[in-house]
């Protein structure tokens, strides 16, 4: 069981003017999806996902980056970074147990056939 952890980051909420500056992202709409190289009956992935939002800290703009070269990669930093370490390895853990459970479910449902 190999997993591997994909975020989006794309969707942002913005102050138009803040601190001198326009269009500051204060606010990301996250999704974190697993996915694992375990397949089912049918060859598909395992997966898993969790969403959120993480606010952001604007108070100090002197880093600032314009917003049409903002990169998802440079929000993920951010997000990790505002969420800290161990929030983020809380989330992947529990995608490892979402997974964990579609692989071995501990209750299944079935119908009776009669």
């Amino acid at each position: 069981m190999a997993i591997s952890y994909e975020w989006n980051v794309n969707t942002v909420d913005v102050y138009p003017s803040e601190g001198g500056e326009s269009n500051v992202i204060y606010n990301v709409h996250w999704r974190l999806n697993a996915t694992d190289t375990e397949v089912d009956a049918e060859g598909n992935p395992y997966v898993a996902s969790v969403y959120g939002t993480q606010s952001l800290d604007t108070s100090d703009l002197s880093n600032f980056t314009n917003f049409d070269s903002v990169t998802s990669s440079q929000v993920q930093g951010w997000v990790e970074a505002a969420m800290g370490e161990e929030a983020v390895q809380g989330l992947k853990d529990g995608l490892d147990a979402q997974i964990a459970a579609l692989i071995t479910p501990a209750s299944v449902t079935k119908q009776l056939v009669a």
